[in-house]
């Protein structure tokens, strides 16, 4: 099927800006490069005990990701100010910050406090800003989420963190991990037993890691939105017309 006029189609929409306007193609996705690099997660986690099992489901994500070729870094949030508390200059705010821009997908695994996700996975989150200049440190980037919890299985902590991904502009894979009564799970040395439960992490790391190889490249192309371009194209011509006085 032809596509259909775009002339055409903005005289019957009064309200668009023409020169911003595009019609989406198939042909539009052969333009775009493919990457050869390995693919780049971050993983948060959101607890600091000593015995922290949202950390230890984090670090088996990352043997998995690691496993299948990617290049995997885990940001530890002991030191991290509290948002607002200090400012952006802080050194764990520069390295969340600098992780986050050099990733491609996150993975977020929290434990479930009082029926929602902690302060901790909370505070990470909030000190990733939406933009940093032209730079977008979470849009278009694949997200996996887990939670940890000690009583029966729940799934709070993830339903909210899917908010927050959607909220950041994130792609969040449609699988996600629940651990319940994670205290069973993990053996001495701090690694998960056989069960259920493991093989839904190796299910929601495969999901990530495809996805993460499919959109990585056309994220740019995903996320191109008419508003966007209409306020750039509007600031553009209001500094040429400050130039020009």
């Amino acid at each position: 099927m032809r596509r259909a006029n775009v002339s055409h189609q903005v005289t019957d929409l009064p309200n668009v800006d023409p020169g911003q306007f595009k019609v989406p193609g198939i042909g539009d996705f052969s333009k775009i490069g493919a990457s050869t690099h390995r693919p780049r997660f971050l993983l948060l986690y959101g607890s600091v005990r000593e015995r922290s099992y949202s950390r230890l489901l984090t670090m088996e994500a990352a043997r998995l990701l690691e496993a299948m070729g990617g290049e995997v870094k885990i940001f530890d949030p002991r030191g991290l100010p509290l948002p607002d508390s200090e400012p952006e200059t802080h050194p764990k705010v520069v390295e969340l910050r600098e992780l986050a821009n050099w990733s491609e997908g996150m993975v977020w695994c929290s434990p479930e406090r009082h029926g929602a996700m902690t302060g901790i996975m909370k505070a990470q989150i909030d000190w990733i800003p939406l933009s940093q200049g032209a730079i977008r440190p979470s849009q278009g980037k694949t997200l996996a989420v887990m939670e940890v919890s000690g009583g029966s299985q729940s799934f709070n902590a993830v339903n909210q963190m899917r908010i927050l991904g959607r909220w950041m502009r994130m792609l969040t894979i449609p699988n996600q991990s629940s651990v319940a009564k994670a205290y069973q799970e993990f053996d001495d040395d701090g690694r998960m037993k056989p069960s259920p439960y493991y093989e839904r992490v190796v299910d929601v790391m495969e999901e990530l890691f495809k996805l993460t190889l499919l959109t990585r490249d056309i994220s740019p192309f995903l996320t191109d939105r008419y508003s966007e371009r209409r306020e750039t194209a509007a600031e553009l011509a209001k500094r040429m017309s400050q130039t020009k006085l």
